[in-house]
Protein backbone atom coordinates (compact mmCIF):
# COMPACT_ATOMS: atom_id res chain seq x y z
CA UNK A 1 0.00 0.00 0.00
CA UNK A 2 3.01 2.13 0.61
CA UNK A 3 4.05 1.49 -2.41
CA UNK A 4 0.74 2.24 -3.89
CA UNK A 5 0.95 6.01 -2.17
CA UNK A 6 4.83 6.60 -3.43
CA UNK A 7 3.43 5.89 -6.91
CA UNK A 8 0.71 8.06 -7.11
CA UNK A 9 2.42 11.10 -5.66
CA UNK A 10 5.29 11.02 -8.18
CA UNK A 11 3.11 10.45 -11.18
CA UNK A 12 0.44 13.30 -9.77
CA UNK A 13 3.97 15.40 -9.37
CA UNK A 14 5.11 14.37 -12.83
CA UNK A 15 1.28 14.81 -14.57
CA UNK A 16 0.82 18.70 -12.97
CA UNK A 17 4.33 20.03 -13.97
CA UNK A 18 2.70 22.05 -16.60
CA UNK A 19 2.63 25.73 -14.99
CA UNK A 20 0.52 27.21 -17.55
CA UNK A 21 -2.43 25.18 -18.75
CA UNK A 22 -5.39 27.20 -21.06
CA UNK A 23 -8.74 25.15 -21.11
CA UNK A 24 -11.93 25.32 -23.29
CA UNK A 25 -15.57 24.08 -23.57
CA UNK A 26 -17.15 21.59 -25.86
CA UNK A 27 -17.74 24.07 -28.87
CA UNK A 28 -15.79 24.94 -31.86
CA UNK A 29 -15.45 28.57 -30.84
CA UNK A 30 -14.13 27.60 -27.11
CA UNK A 31 -11.45 25.39 -28.69
CA UNK A 32 -10.55 28.01 -31.05
CA UNK A 33 -10.03 30.49 -28.84
CA UNK A 34 -8.13 28.50 -27.07
CA UNK A 35 -5.53 27.79 -29.42
CA UNK A 36 -5.54 31.78 -29.83
CA UNK A 37 -4.27 31.66 -26.59
CA UNK A 38 -1.77 29.41 -26.98
CA UNK A 39 -0.58 30.71 -29.88
CA UNK A 40 -0.46 34.31 -28.50
CA UNK A 41 1.67 33.38 -25.86
CA UNK A 42 3.99 31.23 -27.69
CA UNK A 43 4.83 33.92 -30.02
CA UNK A 44 5.84 35.65 -26.57
CA UNK A 45 8.32 32.95 -25.55
CA UNK A 46 5.53 31.30 -23.06
CA UNK A 47 5.05 27.39 -22.97
CA UNK A 48 1.78 27.15 -22.86
CA UNK A 49 -0.25 23.34 -22.82
CA UNK A 50 -4.17 23.86 -24.41
CA UNK A 51 -6.13 20.97 -22.56
CA UNK A 52 -8.94 20.94 -25.30
CA UNK A 53 -13.09 21.29 -24.47
CA UNK A 54 -12.85 19.50 -21.16
CA UNK A 55 -16.22 20.59 -19.94
CA UNK A 56 -18.87 23.26 -19.34
CA UNK A 57 -18.91 26.04 -17.29
CA UNK A 58 -18.85 24.57 -13.56
CA UNK A 59 -16.35 22.07 -14.35
CA UNK A 60 -14.20 24.53 -15.85
CA UNK A 61 -14.91 26.86 -13.04
CA UNK A 62 -13.74 24.02 -10.68
CA UNK A 63 -10.94 23.23 -12.69
CA UNK A 64 -9.77 27.17 -12.40
CA UNK A 65 -10.10 27.37 -8.57
CA UNK A 66 -8.40 24.49 -7.78
CA UNK A 67 -5.64 25.33 -9.96
CA UNK A 68 -5.70 23.06 -12.54
CA UNK A 69 -6.11 25.38 -15.52
CA UNK A 70 -4.60 28.96 -15.55
CA UNK A 71 -7.39 30.20 -17.86
CA UNK A 72 -9.98 29.62 -20.19
CA UNK A 73 -12.52 31.55 -22.72
CA UNK A 74 -15.76 32.83 -21.56
CA UNK A 75 -18.58 34.99 -21.64
CA UNK A 76 -20.08 37.70 -19.34
CA UNK A 77 -23.50 36.45 -19.55
CA UNK A 78 -22.24 32.92 -18.58
CA UNK A 79 -19.76 34.54 -15.81
CA UNK A 80 -22.78 36.50 -14.23
CA UNK A 81 -25.73 33.74 -14.43
CA UNK A 82 -23.98 30.98 -14.21
CA UNK A 83 -20.61 30.83 -11.52
CA UNK A 84 -21.63 34.46 -9.65
CA UNK A 85 -25.56 33.53 -9.59
CA UNK A 86 -26.19 37.31 -10.11
CA UNK A 87 -27.83 38.46 -13.19
CA UNK A 88 -27.24 42.36 -12.05
CA UNK A 89 -23.28 42.06 -12.41
CA UNK A 90 -23.56 43.21 -16.60
CA UNK A 91 -20.59 45.66 -16.71
CA UNK A 92 -16.61 44.43 -17.07
CA UNK A 93 -15.95 46.21 -13.82
CA UNK A 94 -18.77 44.75 -11.98
CA UNK A 95 -17.84 40.86 -12.72
CA UNK A 96 -14.53 42.15 -11.47
CA UNK A 97 -15.08 42.68 -8.38
CA UNK A 98 -17.22 39.53 -7.46
CA UNK A 99 -14.48 37.24 -9.11
CA UNK A 100 -11.95 38.74 -7.23
CA UNK A 101 -12.74 37.29 -3.27
CA UNK A 102 -12.10 33.95 -5.79
CA UNK A 103 -8.90 35.11 -6.89
CA UNK A 104 -9.98 35.49 -10.39
CA UNK A 105 -10.36 38.33 -12.97
CA UNK A 106 -11.42 38.87 -16.41
CA UNK A 107 -9.42 40.69 -19.58
CA UNK A 108 -11.71 43.41 -20.97
CA UNK A 109 -13.90 42.00 -24.11
CA UNK A 110 -12.04 40.32 -27.11
CA UNK A 111 -13.85 42.33 -29.53
CA UNK A 112 -17.50 40.41 -30.05
CA UNK A 113 -20.69 39.66 -28.52
CA UNK A 114 -21.83 35.56 -29.03
CA UNK A 115 -25.29 36.14 -27.62
CA UNK A 116 -27.33 32.44 -27.01
CA UNK A 117 -30.05 32.47 -29.95
CA UNK A 118 -32.49 30.18 -31.21
CA UNK A 119 -32.10 29.24 -34.81
CA UNK A 120 -34.64 27.23 -37.34
CA UNK A 121 -34.50 26.34 -41.01
CA UNK A 122 -35.06 29.24 -42.85
CA UNK A 123 -38.22 27.32 -44.85
CA UNK A 124 -40.20 26.28 -41.65
CA UNK A 125 -40.04 29.59 -40.22
CA UNK A 126 -41.75 30.93 -43.32
CA UNK A 127 -44.17 28.66 -43.56
CA UNK A 128 -45.41 28.97 -40.59
CA UNK A 129 -44.65 32.87 -40.09
CA UNK A 130 -42.56 32.60 -37.17
CA UNK A 131 -39.79 35.87 -36.84
CA UNK A 132 -39.35 36.05 -32.77
CA UNK A 133 -39.09 33.85 -29.84
CA UNK A 134 -42.67 34.92 -28.91
CA UNK A 135 -43.84 33.50 -32.49
CA UNK A 136 -42.93 29.95 -31.24
CA UNK A 137 -46.01 30.18 -28.20
CA UNK A 138 -48.40 29.67 -31.43
CA UNK A 139 -46.83 26.55 -32.71
CA UNK A 140 -46.72 23.82 -29.72
CA UNK A 141 -46.34 20.77 -32.20
CA UNK A 142 -42.84 21.92 -33.01
CA UNK A 143 -39.92 20.02 -31.37
CA UNK A 144 -37.23 22.22 -29.58
CA UNK A 145 -33.59 20.59 -29.49
CA UNK A 146 -30.81 22.27 -26.93
CA UNK A 147 -27.74 21.39 -25.24
CA UNK A 148 -27.78 19.67 -22.04
CA UNK A 149 -25.53 22.28 -20.26
CA UNK A 150 -28.40 24.88 -21.78
CA UNK A 151 -31.60 22.72 -20.65
CA UNK A 152 -30.12 23.52 -17.02
CA UNK A 153 -28.70 27.09 -17.08
CA UNK A 154 -30.20 30.31 -14.84
CA UNK A 155 -30.11 31.79 -18.32
CA UNK A 156 -31.39 28.81 -20.69
CA UNK A 157 -34.59 27.21 -21.83
CA UNK A 158 -36.85 26.89 -18.33
CA UNK A 159 -36.58 30.70 -17.71
CA UNK A 160 -37.08 31.55 -21.83
CA UNK A 161 -39.57 29.37 -21.96
CA UNK A 162 -41.54 30.48 -18.75
CA UNK A 163 -40.35 34.36 -20.03
CA UNK A 164 -42.17 33.48 -23.44
CA UNK A 165 -44.82 30.88 -22.75
CA UNK A 166 -43.19 28.06 -24.23
CA UNK A 167 -43.58 25.33 -21.56
CA UNK A 168 -46.36 23.40 -23.91
CA UNK A 169 -43.29 22.59 -26.65
CA UNK A 170 -41.23 19.20 -26.92
CA UNK A 171 -37.95 19.64 -25.82
CA UNK A 172 -34.91 17.31 -26.27
CA UNK A 173 -31.21 17.41 -24.61
CA UNK A 174 -28.96 17.10 -27.92
CA UNK A 175 -25.33 17.91 -28.64
CA UNK A 176 -24.70 21.29 -30.41
CA UNK A 177 -23.09 19.99 -33.29
CA UNK A 178 -25.41 17.34 -33.63
CA UNK A 179 -28.06 19.57 -33.08
CA UNK A 180 -27.32 21.33 -37.06
CA UNK A 181 -27.79 17.77 -38.57
CA UNK A 182 -30.62 17.21 -36.23
CA UNK A 183 -31.85 20.18 -37.95
CA UNK A 184 -31.43 19.69 -41.19
CA UNK A 185 -32.92 16.20 -41.11
CA UNK A 186 -36.29 17.43 -39.40
CA UNK A 187 -35.82 15.53 -36.09
CA UNK A 188 -36.11 18.89 -34.66
CA UNK A 189 -37.25 22.17 -35.86
CA UNK A 190 -35.79 24.61 -33.22
CA UNK A 191 -32.43 24.33 -31.61
CA UNK A 192 -30.23 26.90 -29.31
CA UNK A 193 -27.47 28.23 -31.23
CA UNK A 194 -24.51 30.96 -30.55
CA UNK A 195 -24.84 34.39 -32.57
CA UNK A 196 -21.02 33.41 -34.01
CA UNK A 197 -21.71 30.04 -35.37
CA UNK A 198 -20.53 29.39 -38.56
CA UNK A 199 -23.00 27.17 -39.51
CA UNK A 200 -25.86 29.42 -38.94
CA UNK A 201 -25.16 31.29 -42.84
CA UNK A 202 -23.90 27.73 -44.30
CA UNK A 203 -27.01 26.22 -43.60
CA UNK A 204 -29.16 29.09 -44.00
CA UNK A 205 -31.08 29.26 -40.46
CA UNK A 206 -33.08 31.97 -39.15
CA UNK A 207 -32.39 33.65 -36.00
CA UNK A 208 -35.19 34.31 -34.06
CA UNK A 209 -35.48 38.22 -32.54
CA UNK A 210 -35.28 38.33 -28.64
CA UNK A 211 -38.55 40.10 -28.70
CA UNK A 212 -38.24 40.45 -25.26
CA UNK A 213 -34.69 41.02 -24.37
CA UNK A 214 -34.23 37.65 -22.28
CA UNK A 215 -30.56 37.25 -22.97
CA UNK A 216 -28.41 39.33 -21.60
CA UNK A 217 -25.03 40.13 -23.76
CA UNK A 218 -22.35 37.51 -23.92
CA UNK A 219 -19.52 39.80 -24.67
CA UNK A 220 -16.19 37.18 -25.18
CA UNK A 221 -13.52 37.42 -22.46
CA UNK A 222 -11.05 35.26 -21.47
CA UNK A 223 -11.55 34.01 -17.55
CA UNK A 224 -8.19 33.85 -15.13
CA UNK A 225 -6.36 33.24 -12.15
CA UNK A 226 -4.97 36.36 -10.79
CA UNK A 227 -1.82 33.92 -9.47
CA UNK A 228 -0.96 33.39 -13.49
CA UNK A 229 2.17 34.07 -14.75
CA UNK A 230 2.72 37.63 -15.36
CA UNK A 231 4.30 37.99 -18.84
CA UNK A 232 1.01 35.27 -19.64
CA UNK A 233 -1.88 37.74 -18.21
CA UNK A 234 0.08 40.24 -20.73
CA UNK A 235 -0.44 37.94 -23.12
CA UNK A 236 -4.14 37.70 -22.70
CA UNK A 237 -4.60 41.49 -22.18
CA UNK A 238 -3.07 41.99 -25.55
CA UNK A 239 -6.03 40.30 -27.00
CA UNK A 240 -8.63 42.52 -25.94
CA UNK A 241 -10.48 43.88 -28.74
CA UNK A 242 -8.47 41.95 -31.11
CA UNK A 243 -11.62 39.53 -32.71
CA UNK A 244 -14.46 41.30 -34.33
CA UNK A 245 -17.69 39.63 -34.95
CA UNK A 246 -17.32 39.20 -38.33
CA UNK A 247 -13.13 37.71 -37.84
CA UNK A 248 -14.88 34.77 -35.27
CA UNK A 249 -17.30 33.60 -37.44
CA UNK A 250 -14.61 33.35 -40.25
CA UNK A 251 -12.15 31.44 -37.58
CA UNK A 252 -15.28 28.72 -36.49
CA UNK A 253 -15.82 28.22 -40.33
CA UNK A 254 -11.98 27.46 -40.75
CA UNK A 255 -12.35 25.19 -38.08
CA UNK A 256 -15.16 23.39 -39.36
CA UNK A 257 -14.19 23.16 -42.64
CA UNK A 258 -10.52 21.55 -41.86
CA UNK A 259 -11.41 20.43 -38.44
CA UNK A 260 -7.79 22.05 -37.78
CA UNK A 261 -8.48 24.34 -34.87
CA UNK A 262 -4.59 25.60 -34.92
CA UNK A 263 -5.20 26.25 -38.69
CA UNK A 264 -7.73 28.10 -37.74
CA UNK A 265 -6.14 30.15 -35.16
CA UNK A 266 -3.50 30.71 -37.09
CA UNK A 267 -5.56 33.08 -39.18
CA UNK A 268 -5.46 35.69 -36.66
CA UNK A 269 -1.80 35.89 -36.65
CA UNK A 270 0.26 37.51 -39.25
CA UNK A 271 3.90 37.80 -37.46
CA UNK A 272 4.77 34.22 -38.12
CA UNK A 273 3.34 31.05 -40.11
CA UNK A 274 1.41 28.56 -38.19
CA UNK A 275 3.21 25.73 -37.09
CA UNK A 276 2.34 22.84 -39.04
CA UNK A 277 -0.31 19.77 -37.56
CA UNK A 278 1.26 16.55 -36.77
CA UNK A 279 0.32 14.35 -39.66
CA UNK A 280 -1.62 11.24 -39.20
CA UNK A 281 0.50 8.60 -38.11
CA UNK A 282 2.46 10.52 -35.46
CA UNK A 283 -0.80 12.09 -34.04
CA UNK A 284 -1.77 8.64 -33.35
CA UNK A 285 1.01 7.44 -32.50
CA UNK A 286 1.59 9.91 -29.68
CA UNK A 287 -2.44 9.19 -28.42
CA UNK A 288 -1.83 5.79 -28.56
CA UNK A 289 1.14 6.04 -26.09
CA UNK A 290 -0.58 8.37 -24.04
CA UNK A 291 -3.64 6.17 -24.17
CA UNK A 292 -1.30 3.18 -23.12
CA UNK A 293 -0.16 5.46 -20.24
CA UNK A 294 -3.34 6.16 -18.72
CA UNK A 295 -4.65 2.26 -18.97
CA UNK A 296 -1.38 0.65 -17.84
CA UNK A 297 -1.05 3.54 -14.62
CA UNK A 298 -4.56 2.49 -13.51
CA UNK A 299 -4.46 -0.84 -13.87
CA UNK A 300 -1.30 -1.66 -12.14
CA UNK A 301 -2.75 0.30 -9.39
CA UNK A 302 -5.81 -2.10 -9.58
CA UNK A 303 -4.39 -5.23 -9.83
CA UNK A 304 -1.57 -3.74 -6.73
CA UNK A 305 -4.48 -3.01 -4.44
CA UNK A 306 -7.85 -5.55 -6.14
CA UNK A 307 -6.20 -8.76 -5.78
CA UNK A 308 -5.48 -7.98 -1.90
CA UNK A 309 -9.39 -6.92 -1.60
CA UNK A 310 -10.39 -10.19 -3.45
CA UNK A 311 -7.82 -12.24 -0.83
CA UNK A 312 -9.68 -10.47 2.19
CA UNK A 313 -13.06 -11.38 0.44
CA UNK A 314 -12.48 -14.25 0.23
CA UNK A 315 -11.17 -15.27 4.08
CA UNK A 316 -14.13 -13.10 5.20
CA UNK A 317 -17.67 -13.60 4.40
CA UNK A 318 -18.97 -10.25 5.98
CA UNK A 319 -16.32 -7.99 5.22
CA UNK A 320 -16.26 -9.74 1.57
CA UNK A 321 -19.76 -8.85 1.21
CA UNK A 322 -18.83 -5.03 1.98
CA UNK A 323 -15.72 -4.89 -0.54
CA UNK A 324 -17.96 -6.57 -3.42
CA UNK A 325 -21.03 -3.99 -2.51
CA UNK A 326 -18.55 -1.00 -2.41
CA UNK A 327 -16.83 -2.09 -5.76
CA UNK A 328 -19.75 -2.68 -7.37
CA UNK A 329 -21.34 1.03 -6.02
CA UNK A 330 -18.20 2.96 -7.63
CA UNK A 331 -19.37 0.47 -11.51
CA UNK A 332 -22.31 2.01 -11.16
CA UNK A 333 -21.48 5.70 -11.15
CA UNK A 334 -21.53 7.40 -14.72
CA UNK A 335 -18.34 7.55 -15.95
CA UNK A 336 -18.88 11.63 -16.48
CA UNK A 337 -20.40 11.75 -13.34
CA UNK A 338 -17.21 10.19 -11.43
CA UNK A 339 -15.03 12.28 -13.89
CA UNK A 340 -16.81 15.68 -11.93
CA UNK A 341 -17.20 14.48 -8.97
CA UNK A 342 -13.11 13.94 -8.83
CA UNK A 343 -12.29 17.53 -10.54
CA UNK A 344 -14.11 18.96 -8.01
CA UNK A 345 -11.60 17.90 -5.11
CA UNK A 346 -8.87 20.43 -4.61
CA UNK A 347 -6.42 17.64 -4.91
CA UNK A 348 -7.46 16.10 -8.32
CA UNK A 349 -8.84 18.83 -10.30
CA UNK A 350 -8.03 18.96 -13.89
CA UNK A 351 -5.38 16.34 -13.77
CA UNK A 352 -3.90 13.23 -15.99
CA UNK A 353 -3.93 11.93 -12.15
CA UNK A 354 -7.59 12.50 -11.79
CA UNK A 355 -8.18 10.31 -14.97
CA UNK A 356 -5.94 7.12 -13.56
CA UNK A 357 -8.24 7.36 -10.33
CA UNK A 358 -11.63 7.29 -12.46
CA UNK A 359 -10.40 4.58 -14.46
CA UNK A 360 -8.56 2.66 -11.54
CA UNK A 361 -11.79 2.74 -9.77
CA UNK A 362 -13.18 1.08 -12.83
CA UNK A 363 -11.08 -1.27 -12.87
CA UNK A 364 -11.26 -2.71 -9.21
CA UNK A 365 -14.55 -4.75 -9.43
CA UNK A 366 -13.60 -7.46 -12.26
CA UNK A 367 -10.45 -8.09 -10.24
CA UNK A 368 -11.74 -8.18 -6.78
CA UNK A 369 -14.58 -10.23 -7.94
CA UNK A 370 -12.14 -12.73 -9.87
CA UNK A 371 -9.86 -13.10 -7.28
CA UNK A 372 -12.71 -13.79 -4.34
CA UNK A 373 -14.31 -16.19 -6.41
CA UNK A 374 -11.65 -18.29 -8.25
CA UNK A 375 -10.33 -18.66 -4.27
CA UNK A 376 -13.69 -19.58 -3.78
CA UNK A 377 -13.77 -22.44 -6.44
CA UNK A 378 -10.94 -23.88 -4.76
CA UNK A 379 -12.16 -27.55 -3.64
CA UNK A 380 -12.47 -28.58 -0.20
CA UNK A 381 -10.49 -31.43 -0.08
CA UNK A 382 -7.33 -29.50 -1.57
CA UNK A 383 -7.57 -26.77 1.35
CA UNK A 384 -7.44 -29.38 3.83
CA UNK A 385 -4.94 -31.36 2.16
CA UNK A 386 -2.87 -28.27 2.08
CA UNK A 387 -3.66 -27.45 5.94
CA UNK A 388 -2.86 -31.32 6.57
CA UNK A 389 0.85 -30.47 4.72
CA UNK A 390 1.43 -27.95 7.77
CA UNK A 391 2.06 -25.09 5.42
CA UNK A 392 1.15 -21.56 7.19
CA UNK A 393 -1.46 -19.79 6.06
CA UNK A 394 0.73 -17.23 4.28
CA UNK A 395 2.24 -19.93 2.24
CA UNK A 396 -0.89 -21.84 1.51
CA UNK A 397 -2.11 -18.71 -0.21
CA UNK A 398 0.98 -17.65 -2.12
CA UNK A 399 2.00 -21.22 -3.26
CA UNK A 400 -1.38 -22.96 -3.69
CA UNK A 401 -4.16 -21.26 -3.28
CA UNK A 402 -3.30 -17.98 -6.09
CA UNK A 403 -1.93 -20.61 -8.85
CA UNK A 404 -4.88 -22.92 -8.46
CA UNK A 405 -6.74 -19.48 -8.46
CA UNK A 406 -4.82 -17.64 -11.46
CA UNK A 407 -7.30 -18.39 -14.33
CA UNK A 408 -10.00 -16.52 -12.59
CA UNK A 409 -7.45 -13.88 -11.50
CA UNK A 410 -6.45 -13.13 -14.46
CA UNK A 411 -9.67 -13.37 -16.88
CA UNK A 412 -11.11 -10.57 -14.31
CA UNK A 413 -7.42 -8.57 -15.06
CA UNK A 414 -8.09 -8.87 -18.87
CA UNK A 415 -11.94 -7.96 -18.41
CA UNK A 416 -10.21 -4.54 -16.52
CA UNK A 417 -7.63 -4.13 -19.13
CA UNK A 418 -10.40 -4.02 -21.92
CA UNK A 419 -13.09 -2.36 -20.23
CA UNK A 420 -10.07 0.48 -19.63
CA UNK A 421 -8.96 0.85 -22.68
CA UNK A 422 -12.58 2.11 -24.00
CA UNK A 423 -12.99 4.02 -21.00
CA UNK A 424 -10.16 5.88 -21.45
CA UNK A 425 -11.49 7.76 -23.95
CA UNK A 426 -13.23 10.45 -21.65
CA UNK A 427 -9.82 11.24 -20.19
CA UNK A 428 -9.70 13.54 -22.98
CA UNK A 429 -13.15 15.35 -21.21
CA UNK A 430 -10.17 16.48 -18.28
CA UNK A 431 -7.55 17.44 -21.02
CA UNK A 432 -5.45 13.89 -20.04
CA UNK A 433 -5.20 13.05 -23.91
CA UNK A 434 -5.27 9.71 -25.30
CA UNK A 435 -7.57 8.34 -27.98
CA UNK A 436 -10.40 10.38 -26.97
CA UNK A 437 -9.19 13.66 -27.96
CA UNK A 438 -10.47 13.03 -31.84
CA UNK A 439 -13.26 11.44 -30.98
CA UNK A 440 -14.74 14.69 -28.67
CA UNK A 441 -13.29 16.75 -31.54
CA UNK A 442 -15.12 14.93 -33.86
CA UNK A 443 -18.31 14.50 -32.53
CA UNK A 444 -17.83 18.59 -31.23
CA UNK A 445 -17.19 19.19 -35.60
CA UNK A 446 -20.27 16.29 -36.21
CA UNK A 447 -16.92 14.96 -38.75
CA UNK A 448 -17.10 11.16 -39.10
CA UNK A 449 -13.02 11.05 -40.50
CA UNK A 450 -12.10 13.14 -37.56
CA UNK A 451 -13.94 9.95 -35.07
CA UNK A 452 -12.39 7.32 -36.82
CA UNK A 453 -8.94 8.66 -36.11
CA UNK A 454 -9.67 7.83 -32.03
CA UNK A 455 -12.30 5.05 -32.47
CA UNK A 456 -10.57 2.81 -34.95
CA UNK A 457 -6.96 2.59 -32.96
CA UNK A 458 -9.10 2.63 -29.88
CA UNK A 459 -10.70 -0.98 -31.16
CA UNK A 460 -7.24 -1.81 -32.42
CA UNK A 461 -6.12 -1.60 -29.44
CA UNK A 462 -8.34 -3.45 -27.48
CA UNK A 463 -7.67 -6.70 -29.56
CA UNK A 464 -4.15 -6.06 -29.20
CA UNK A 465 -4.69 -6.23 -25.13
CA UNK A 466 -6.95 -9.27 -25.81
CA UNK A 467 -4.09 -10.82 -27.70
CA UNK A 468 -1.40 -10.21 -24.94
CA UNK A 469 -3.56 -11.54 -22.26
CA UNK A 470 -3.35 -15.09 -24.31
CA UNK A 471 0.36 -14.88 -24.11
CA UNK A 472 0.05 -13.86 -20.78
CA UNK A 473 -1.66 -17.03 -19.59
CA UNK A 474 1.32 -18.94 -20.25
CA UNK A 475 3.50 -16.84 -17.62
CA UNK A 476 1.45 -16.92 -14.90
CA UNK A 477 -1.07 -19.71 -15.16
CA UNK A 478 0.21 -23.41 -14.12
CA UNK A 479 1.01 -25.61 -17.20
CA UNK A 480 -1.37 -28.05 -15.75
CA UNK A 481 -4.11 -25.55 -15.21
CA UNK A 482 -4.08 -24.42 -18.82
CA UNK A 483 -6.98 -25.19 -21.75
Amino acid sequence: MKLLLLLFIIYSAAAGAQEIVVSSKTFTESYVLGEVIKRAAQERGLEVTHKQGIGGTIILWQALTSGGISAYPEYTGTIAEEILKDPTATTIEAIRAKLAPFGMTITKPLGFNNTYALAMRRAIAESHEITSISDLAKHTDLVVGVTHEFLGRADGWKPLAKAYGLEALEVRGINHSLGYSALASGDIDVMDAYSTDAKIAENDLVILKDDRSFFPRYDAVVLYSMKADSRFIEVLQSLEGKIGEAKMIELNAEAERTADYTKAASLLFTSSPAQESEGLVERTFHRVARHLQLVFMSLLFAVIVGIPLGILAFKSKSFGAVILAATGIVQTIPSLALLALLVAIPFFGISTATAVIALFLYSLLPIVRSTASGLESISLSLRESAEALGLPPPVRMRKIYLPLASRSILSGVKTSAVINVGTATLAALIGAGGLGEPIISGLNLNDTATILEGAVPAAGLALVVEALFLWADRIFIPKGLRI
